[in-house]
């Protein structure tokens, strides 16, 4: 399940019926309160920072960042958000949260006078679909994987859900540009990868965070996986695109993103190895801190899991 289903031409979208603005109100609420829950598990109580950055990536996409890329953030302001402009529209990839929504407009319109026509998730998760109801009730239409929306309805009074969804492939046309869009399986069991081909641009979601204070996690609760994280960077490895976009940190290279997935996988190497030597799930951590720098803080959450998957 890591690599889109072969065959597939333009996926599937299935179509809900619009919504209240009560039930809109009551969505909001309830993925800010997921929201605040992600950035607790990320890590402990910090002071957020100045406001997000706009930051040109290449050609006619941007990204908007948060400045201090901290775990603080994420509770604050949520996400990466990429911004990929058209004559006819903009495709916006993730949401960041609706309390600085109308900051996240007033940078896409520092860009361009043209509205957003399409807004994809990379993912269910708070931090990058919080803002996603907004977006919607002014017009974008909202695209999520069928098994992410399936995981945002699980949630606690989920209130508002994406109008639209896909399964496998989907293929974005809008003003003489297109947005691939790519199921995989690894921080969640559908998260959406955005192929910008124009632009050889590779929006990754939470499949790729690029600082040290985000580290990588899956969520296992939402059908995660680290093998089959593997399995999908291995697969987007082999396409063609030089800048990615992960959904927390500033972009990187091609051969950054291998470099992070050779790092991945010697943890997960080691946590097979020392499982075989039946080693405690304190002295794992231990070790994968002092030789990989990667267990504690927000990661200390995922060791037990992938103790588990690795047995």
């Amino acid at each position: 399940n890591s690599a889109p289903t072969s065959g597939a031409t333009s996926g599937y979208l299935q179509m809900k019926l619009p919504i209240s603005k009560a039930i809109l109100a009551a969505g909001i609420f309830s993925l800010l309160a997921v929201s605040i829950t992600v950035a607790r598990q990320r890590g402990g109580p910090q002071q957020p920072g100045a406001l997000p950055k706009l930051t040109k990536v290449r050609d006619d996409i941007y990204l908007i960042e948060n400045a201090g890329q901290t775990v603080a953030e994420i509770g604050t302001y949520g996400g990466n958000i990429s911004v990929a402009l058209t004559d006819e529209g903009v495709i916006a990839v993730d949401s960041k949260n609706e309390r600085i929504h109308e900051d996240v407009l007033a940078k896409i319109k520092s860009l361009t006078p043209q509205p957003v026509k399409y807004l994809v998730l990379t993912h269910n998760h708070a931090d990058h679909a919080a803002g996603a109801a907004m977006f919607a009730s002014e017009g974008a239409q909202v695209l999520i994987t069928t098994a992410d929306r399936e995981n945002m309805a699980k949630s606690r009074n989920p209130g508002w859900l994406p109008q639209w969804t896909y399964a496998g492939k989907a293929t974005l046309f809008l003003g003489g540009k297109q947005a691939q869009l790519m199921e995989y399986r690894g921080h969640t069991r559908g998260d959406t990868v955005v192929l910008f081909p124009h632009a050889r641009g590779l929006v990754m979601g939470d499949l790729l965070t690029t600082v040290d204070a985000i580290p990588l996690i899956v969520n296992y609760d939402d059908g995660g996986s680290w093998a089959e994280w593997t399995r999908s960077v291995d697969s987007l490895l082999q396409m063609d695109w030089e800048t990615a976009i992960p959904g927390h940190g500033p972009t990187v290279t091609k051969q950054q993103v291998r470099e992070i997935r050779a790092k991945m996988v010697a943890i997960q190497e080691r946590v097979r190895s020392m499982n075989r030597e039946r080693k405690s799930q304190d002295e794992i951590s231990k070790q994968l801190i002092s030789e990989f720098g990667w267990g504690s803080g927000p990661a200390s959450n995922n060791v037990a899991g992938m103790i588990r998957e690795f047995q």
